[in-house]
């Protein structure tokens, strides 16, 4: 996955623990709608291993 891709999910999961869901959106629907098929397998699977980091507060994640 490109460090962009990365940075950007990783933004979206802390604007998604903020309640700013619309804005979480636009930082990753951008680089999800671009990426290819194997970058698009990778992101699936970060977003599958990482659920926590969108939902759990600050304390909880691993």
């Amino acid at each position: 996955m490109r460090p962009s891709t990365l940075r950007a999910l990783r933004r979206a999961a802390e604007l998604t623990r903020q309640n700013n869901f619309t804005e979480a959106v636009l930082v990753a629907e951008p680089v999800i709608l671009t990426a290819d098929v194997d970058e698009g397998v990778e992101i699936r699977r970060w977003l599958t291993d990482h659920v926590a980091d969108f939902t759990a507060p600050k304390e909880n994640r691993s």
